[in-house]
């Protein structure tokens, strides 16, 4: 096998092992959404630090990371594709989850149980189908809005500091994201969001949304490592040279994009 033939497998074998990453990432976060919020309180000085978030949040940092690292090396175009693709993911979960409750269950099946409860599978369906509606509209935004930064920046720097460009979308993106999801969360179902009825309903929101930012950003920060090193050791394996991308419109063969640095 020739050596441009042995990167085109490569570089397809890459593609797909980020691109399932995301898909899985995101399939998952819009199942589990909100079933679950975890208290991440905390203490500093002896001052109380509220910190609440959803447990659907923990695999969504991966989702920016994948599409930095796409960006990076495969281009905008193939980015951009690939949020459309997580979107239509999105469309098939719902899908799912609206025919298995249509569908008549298995005789053994019990509608009400004594405690008063649906199937579980009705309980995961409810919050689903609530943190999918509105991570829809969030999910579009914010995702666009970090391919397009991290081209902005790549731009702007002519591809150095990755950085920059990788914090400063992510962060951007990040926060428009949570705003979007935990208001949408709230005021379009009547009990999505475990808020107190004796304290402010903003104030609750605030933490929730300050909470789940900081998490995504800490992570951000965290994962900058990560995506230098994992640049780094891709390059090479790619057959790519310092700045170049995979040319998005002949992904097919070993053609690589070497405008994108000037």
């Amino acid at each position: 096998m020739r050596e441009e033939e042995i990167y085109q497998v490569r570089r397809q074998r890459v593609f797909l092992v980020l691109s399932g990453i995301f898909l899985g990432s995101l399939a998952m976060l819009n199942i589990v959404g909100i079933t679950r919020f975890l208290d991440l309180t905390f203490h500093v000085f002896g001052l109380k630090i509220p910190v609440t978030i959803a447990v659907g949040i923990l695999p969504y940092p991966v989702t920016f990371l994948c599409t930095d690292l796409i960006s990076e090396l495969y281009g905008r175009k193939r980015a951009a594709d690939m949020v459309w693709v997580g979107f239509l993911v999105n469309v098939w979960v719902v899908f799912i989850l609206w025919l298995g409750g249509v569908l008549p269950g298995a005789s053994t099946e019990v509608a009400i149980d004594a405690a008063g409860r649906r199937p579980l599978f009705f309980e995961i369906q409810e919050y689903a189908f609530l943190i999918v509606g509105g991570s829809m509209v969030a999910y579009l935004c914010a995702q666009f809005c970090d391919v397009h930064l991290f081209h902005f920046w790549k731009r702007l720097t002519k591809g150095k500091h990755l950085w920059l460009r990788n914090n400063g979308s992510t962060l951007v993106s990040q926060l428009i994201d949570t705003v979007a999801v935990i208001l949408i969360a709230h005021f379009f179902s009547k009990n999505g969001l475990p808020l107190d009825p004796d304290k402010g309903m903003w104030v609750q929101l605030i933490v929730m949304i300050a909470s789940g930012y900081v998490f995504k950003l800490l992570v951000a920060l965290v994962d900058t490592g990560p995506a230098y090193l994992a640049v780094k050791l891709l390059r090479p394996y790619l057959g790519l040279k310092q700045y170049e991308e995979v040319y998005s419109k002949e992904f097919s063969d070993s053609s690589v994009d070497t405008q994108t640095s000037t």
